[in-house]
This record gives structure tokens, sequence and C-alpha cells, in this order.
């Protein structure tokens, strides 16, 4: 049976922390993702010491990683993590042509460095903005990957078809560079629904049947389900790996 993780940031409304990390266990899952400073926090490493989660995968912001990476080395060690991704550029800071993603991609395999050092894996996390061609008619995501070959994705498989993009070209694509991908959906126009456009694993608009045989050729080994706004993160978590364990 696949095996699949939850990325926190759905229940960031929710929680306290301790109480999520059981709730997704009683689930079924068997791993977790974290974001933003939550790879520092007591309660995340008591909460995966009671639950038996693990979490092989994390999101860290890029500055923590440049401004600290001892300490992100450390307390990935001490988590059993073996995956971390960069997740996101605010708009102000994003390039603006092909030269300036490839340079950005340069700024993140420096970065990883002491990460790639220390036998972890490094890498990044995509948006929708990522797979919208430059002027020139190359894509963000492919400067910045070919910046150097030792950077992983973590291919957020919705992102690419809001950006108009067919995920499955872009799975098979980078097969071999993926390290993880999101698993979420998109609501359809007739759903009408209040979740910022997103909808529970299966109840969407994404062909999760196809998307999850190509998921199956690529060198992915984490499916991390997201959604990024639930009204009630026990449904989408409840609902989202029975959809998935039909794929």
């Amino acid at each position: 049976m696949q095996e699949y993780s939850y990325q926190l940031y759905s229940s960031r409304k929710f929680g306290p922390l301790r109480n999520t990390l059981r709730m997704v266990a009683d689930a079924g899952y068997s791993e977790v993702e974290c974001f933003g400073d939550l790879i520092s926090s007591s309660d995340l490493a008591k909460g995966l010491a009671e639950t038996g989660l693990r979490m092989p995968t994390a999101h860290v912001s890029l500055e923590a990683v440049e401004s600290d990476p001892g300490s992100i080395v450390e307390l990935a060690r001490n988590l059993g993590v073996k995956q971390v991704y960069a997740p996101y550029l605010m708009p102000e800071d994003r390039p603006t042509s092909s030269a300036g993603w490839s340079e950005f991609g340069q700024r993140l395999a420096t970065a990883g460095k002491p990460l790639f050092e220390a036998g972890l894996s490094f890498g990044w996390h995509n948006h929708d903005f990522e797979f919208c061609p430059c002027s020139d008619g190359r894509m963000p995501i492919e400067c910045l990957l070919g910046a150097d070959e030792r950077l992983l994705l973590e291919l957020d498989i919705a992102w690419i078809q809001v950006a108009g993009q067919d995920p499955l070209v872009w799975i098979d694509h980078f097969k071999q560079r993926l390290g993880a991908v999101h698993v979420k959906d998109i609501a359809s126009e007739e759903s009408g629904g209040d979740e910022d456009g997103w909808a529970d694993v299966g109840y969407g608009v994404m062909d999760w049947k196809a998307l999850s045989a190509a998921v199956d050729r690529s060198a992915a080994r984490h499916r991390v389900m997201e959604h990024d706004n639930p009204n009630d993160d026990r449904r989408f978590a409840e609902r989202s790996i029975a959809s998935a364990r039909d794929f």
C-alpha cells in the first residue's frame, strides 16, 4: 500500500500541533512535512515521537538555510529529515528573466552546499509562477534546476495546472529530478467552494489516477497531501487519503 505524507501547512489554522499530529496519524498517514519555523518546534519533535509519524521531507525558508545551515542540518538529522525544500518566493523577489532564474538556481545550489555535504538532499518546491514562460520562451523552473544537477524538485502538481500547463508532461520531463510531489486538487467552477479554489483530493478536477501512475514512473518517493485553505482539516485529511488509496 502506498504511504502518504501530510503537509502541516494544511492545518495551520487548526491545532494545537500535537493534536494535529495525532489526527493525521489516526487518519492513516505515516509521514508529515513541516513548514516555516516548525522544524525547530519542540512540540513537533515530541508529537512525532508520540505518534510514530516520520518526517522525511521538510519545507525550510531559503533565508534560514543561508543564515544558519548548520542548525538546519542538525535539526534534520535529529528529526529524520532526508530532503529539504525551499518553498516560495515573494512576488517582489522573483526574477523577471531566464538569466535571473538561472542566477536564482545558483543561489539555491550555493545555499544547499552544506546540506549536500552532510548527505541531505536540497531543492525547490514550486507554485504556478515557475511555470509561466519568460520573454525568451524558457520556463523558469528549467532555468532554476539547470543551475545545478544536485537540486531536487518537489513538484506541486496542481499549481502546474493552475499555470495552464499539462502536469503529465512536466512529471515526465522532470521524472529523474523529483524527490517528492504534492498531492492536491482544484475545485470545479460548479462547486463554488469557499476554500480558495482548492478541493479535497479526489473531489476536484484533477485526474489523479493518471497523475498517480505518472508519479509511479518517476524518482519521487514521497507523496505529500496538501490543501491550502480547508474549512475542516480533519475532513480534508480523511477524505483525501481514502481517495488516494483508490488511485
